[in-house]
């Protein structure tokens, strides 16, 4: 475990009010402690995987690392995802110091066992239930949170001075106690100073093995009860107050830092204890989903299913498996598919599955009807995708009509600013008048027509198109199929964005990007008409766009407004001359596993000062910082950082820091007036090349905005049926007045919000609005709640919530497991025999029901049968070379119950014995519900290894069997 102690990873702030992190030392923070949990236990279920496949994976060789680990799991595509969820997990942690500061439940202090605990067991049930309904982004939000609870329980508590070894097991189970806690009046600390506070806890209360926790307090007067602990630290007031002194061990000069590294050591195994408990209610694969490990990108159509689109939807069809095909069991089969039909007035629902032919069954039940008044409700449809899809999607939306619900176009431009994915329209239609839209009833010829999309909706497809990254395809009904290459090549997980820029006015321009040697397929999209390019590479050769063959360009090709142009990959710079008569978008893309994330940052409120990462729109006139991480790469340098205008390309370049790990801080003296894009440069290095110069973009652009919005929930689960409150503010930099409040989800839920609030200039305002979910709404749904705040001015502000609505759960106790009966014809030649297990399991107690059966580490077959009175009936067989076998039994509300069997080889000199042990302790040091069965003869010798059972002539052999039954939960 020491290893951990090495790492050196992602500063967020310069302080925290749990686990902290000082530049100077090697004291380890709340992300150092995650990453290290996250990395192992996700190279362990990839291990299991491969090893259940009949494969071993590539171990990391050195410090493990997203890259590394995404190597080793056979997803080198999926280091920018892994490396994704791993920051989002780091700033939920984080998170909770900025906006819960004070809590003193959020943190363990003041002996706030029950509360802290609480916030612990409902994390973990609310992230099950995100799991089980494919709410992996929720998910992950969740885990984050619940997290840094967990982790300051063995910095702020005196778990390790009580010498312990091991996680409190019991702190993650509902149904289980954590052991004595202090009374409210009993003392549990004596003055100390300095090295003295190394022995400030009370002999006593350490030799009854008695919980306590400091208590903490920044501004008299104290709440701390006499002969209390305090925290400690320079922020803690209570700490001048009898007893003086402090008990946390947040970094190595804490008071206790002597213990940091024992602390913080078993914080990382308690946070793996979740993970595995996580693990086992989800299975292996959908945990590898939510931690972002996954073959290629989600594939997710947004399709209009009215009357005039039944030619184009029979086209989807059609490319639909061919996609599909194409991309069956290659490296970019897409990791989840999702379709989102919409119509007027519905849209919806969403179906969202990792089974391939799941989709194409979703794809082909669609029919055309409807639609008669032309306008449809796509932006409803597109916001749907946007929050029920992973963050990163490439989304593509086919219509051949205008939207009818402009009124979300802000709503709909913040969450791709949030998901940073990429949407494009695949347009249909021409723009023109409003005319009568077809019905169900029209023929064939008028099915044919092209459809009049209002210039004002054209403007809205391609504003999100290029906030996005993505493109305003307009193409006749019978072109469709020709453009549809483009989902292809931009759903691959590989591909990387080298420039993206936007001319309104039909002037001529000249733009460059660098390709570096990781880079393939390079190729240049352009959406515009009546336009003429020049394209240069980097040693000087030149073709224009009218020359059909030549040097440069593998293939082209011309549908519509869309133009693809696929260019013979040369490292270097290259140059494109544009000249055009109208608007154009030009996109140049290539194939790499070198990309980057970035999330702007802002100075925390809490005491510690610090920086927290920005969820919504940086502050426009000021400074800022941007957080840049290098991914897909571990030696990879960033040396320039430019926020680049999309319309002007005005470019404001920031001073770089180097943090280490890939990860860069970027500031900036002041943030573009427009829409602006993240331009990075750098230089790749390895030991076999010089270093060579590399060039990305972002493919999401980002406005500044003078207006801030901001909302703090202490816990983020609703409850069916019961309103559920959301406290807000509103802030501004700029001039006051009236601001306009807008509130939507995708649910469509009942919701109350002040329509507005006045501001005076440069102050702020807080409400409070509420969210109802039906009351019969199922446990784990999702809802992503935006509120917005519109200055008079028009500028545009925002944040996005996720909550989770969650049934209150009164099973808490796991499935039972009953051996029935044990086999085994094993001989001396493993392959040729085998051994199997026989047992029943049932959901006791309130129980809920099984939800799933499924086994690890075997390497045999598992049969299930369901008997009367909901109980299963399980019969395992394997080969004698397999002779291990970990059951997992999970409820419908996640419980877990593990049962693991094993056949081992010994040596003996006769007389067999029948034990059974039951242990059912309160140590929680250990699982505190352990039932072990043994079959065993009084052995002269036995073999340390499992090893498969076998006899022989020159030696004597028993059955060793071992049944474990290992609650997990």
């Amino acid at each position: 475990m020491r290893w951990f102690s090495a790492l050196c990873l992602l500063l967020l702030q310069t302080g925290a009010h749990g686990f902290d992190i000082d530049e100077e030392d090697a004291s380890l923070s709340h992300q150092e402690i995650t990453e290290a949990a996250l990395l192992k236990v996700t190279l362990e279920v990839c291990r299991a995987v491969a090893k259940a496949a009949g494969k071993d994976i590539k171990e990391p060789s050195g410090s493990l690392t997203a890259t590394s680990v995404a190597v080793a799991c056979e997803a080198e595509k999926s280091s920018k995802s892994f490396s994704s969820v791993i920051e989002v997990i780091q700033e939920e942690n984080v998170g909770v110091d900025h906006r819960f500061f004070w809590s003193a439940r959020h943190h363990f202090d003041a002996e706030q066992f029950t509360k802290g605990k609480k916030l612990v067991t409902d994390g973990i049930a609310a992230v099950k239930a995100n799991n089980k309904r494919q709410k992996y982004e929720a998910a992950r939000e969740r885990l984050g949170q619940l997290f840094h609870t967990l982790q300051d329980f063995y910095s702020h508590s005196n778990w390790v001075e009580m010498g312990n070894k091991n996680p409190n097991t019991n702190l993650i189970k509902v149904n289980k106690d954590i052991g004595k806690t202090a009374d409210k009046d009993r003392a549990t600390c004596r003055s100390c100073v300095g090295d003295d506070c190394k022995n400030n806890i009370l002999e006593d209360i350490l030799k009854e093995k008695i919980l306590t926790t400091g208590y903490f307090d920044a501004v008299p007067p104290s709440s701390k009860p006499a002969g209390k602990c305090s925290h400690g630290g320079k922020f803690d007031r209570t700490r001048k107050m009898d007893p003086k002194g402090g008990i946390n061990k947040d970094t190595l000069d804490s008071e206790h830092g002597h213990l940091h590294n024992q602390a913080a050591n078993m914080a990382i195994a308690a946070t793996s204890e979740v993970l595995q408990d996580v693990r086992a209610a989800a299975g292996d694969k959908e945990f590898l989903q939510m931690m972002g490990i996954k073959k290629g990108k989600p594939l997710c159509f947004v399709i209009d299913t009215t009357g005039s689109m039944r030619n184009d939807i029979s086209t989807v069809r059609t490319i639909t498996a061919s996609i599909i095909d194409s991309k069956a069991g290659t490296d970019d089969e897409p990791s989840d598919y999702v379709l989102v039909p919409f119509n007027d007035p519905d849209f919806g629902p969403l179906t969202r599955t990792t089974d391939a032919d799941d989709f194409k069954r979703a794809i082909n039940s669609l029919t055309a009807r409807g639609g008669g008044d032309f306008p449809e409700m796509c932006l409803s449809g597109l916001r749907l995708a946007l929050t029920g899809s992973p963050p990163g999607s490439e989304i593509y939306v086919f219509t051949d009509a205008s939207a009818k619900d402009g009124y979300l176009l802000s709503a709909v431009l913040a969450l791709i600013e949030r998901t940073k994915s990429v949407v494009s329209f695949l347009i249909t239609g021409s723009l023109g008048l409003r005319r009568r839209r077809e019905t169900d009833d029209d023929d064939q010829q008028q099915q044919e027509q092209f459809q009049r999309i209002l210039p004002k909706s054209a403007s809205v497809y391609t504003q999100l198109s290029e906030a996005s990254g993505g493109q305003a395809i307009q193409v006749t009904k019978s072109e469709l199929a020709e453009v549809t290459s483009i989902i292809t090549d931009t759903s691959s997980s590989s591909v990387v964005k080298l420039l993206q820029v936007s001319r309104n006015a039909g002037n001529p321009d000249n733009f460059t990007f660098s390709v570096d040697d990781s880079v393939k397929n390079l190729t240049i999209y352009i959406t515009g008409r009546s336009l003429a390019f020049t394209i240069t590479s980097p040693s000087g050769v030149t073709q224009s766009s009218t020359d059909t063959t030549g040097p440069l360009v593998v293939s082209s090709s011309t549908v519509g407004n869309f133009q693809t142009v696929k260019l013979n990959t040369q490292v270097g710079v290259w140059k494109v001359e544009m000249v055009s008569t109208s608007a154009y978008n030009l996109k140049v893309v290539g194939e790499s596993s070198l990309d980057f994330l970035f999330t702007f940052m802002k100075d925390s409120e809490s005491p510690y000062g610090g920086l927290q990462v920005l969820s919504n729109r940086p502050t426009s006139g000021e400074n800022t910082t941007l957080r840049v991480t290098v991914t897909g790469s571990d030696s990879a340098t960033v040396t320039e950082v430019t926020l680049v205008e999309l319309f002007t390309s005005v470019m404001v370049n920031g001073s770089v820091e180097d943090r280490g790990k890939g990860v860069f801080y970027v500031r900036f003296d002041t943030i573009p007036s427009g829409e602006f894009v993240v331009l990075v440069k750098g230089q790749t290095s390895s030991r076999r090349s010089a270093a060579k110069s590399f060039q990305r973009q972002s493919s999401s652009t980002i406005k500044a905005s003078a207006v801030s919005v901001s909302a703090t929930l202490p816990n983020r689960v609703a409850e069916p049926g019961v309103s559920f409150s959301v406290p807000f503010s509103v802030s501004t930099t700029g001039t006051g007045g009236t601001f306009t409040i807008t509130d939507t989800n995708d649910q469509g839920y009942s919701s109350s919000f002040p329509p507005s609030l006045s501001l005076p200039s440069g102050g702020s305002a807080n409400s409070t609005g509420t969210i109802t979910a039906p009351s019969d709404t199922p446990s784990g749904t999702d809802v992503t709640l935006t509120i917005e705040a519109t200055s008079p001015g028009g500028d545009t502000n925002y944040v996005v919530l996720r909550l989770t609505v969650l049934v209150p759960v009164t099973d808490v106790t796991a499935p039972v497991c009953q051996l029935s009966n044990v086999t085994d014809d094993c001989s001396d030649n493993c392959t040729e025999s085998t051994w199997g297990v026989s047992l029943q399991v049932r959901d006791e107690v309130n129980g809920t029901g099984i939800d799933s059966i499924t086994f690890r580490q075997g390497d045999g077959n598992l049969n299930t049968t369901l008997l009367p009175g909901n109980i299963t009936s399980l019969l395992y067989n394997a080969s004698c070379c397999s002779p291990d076998v970990e059951i997992v039994a999970v409820d419908n509300v996640g419980n877990v119950k593990s049962c693991f069997f094993s056949v081992r080889r010994a040596t003996t000199a006769m007389s067999t014995t029948l034990i059974t042990t039951t242990t059912a302790a309160n140590n929680t040091t250990t699982n505190s519900n352990t039932t072990t069965t043994t079959i065993v003869t009084t052995p002269s010798k036995t073999t340390s290894a499992a090893v498969p059972l076998s006899t022989s002539a020159a030696r004597l052999f028993v059955l060793f069997l071992s049944v474990t039954i290992l609650s997990l939960c």
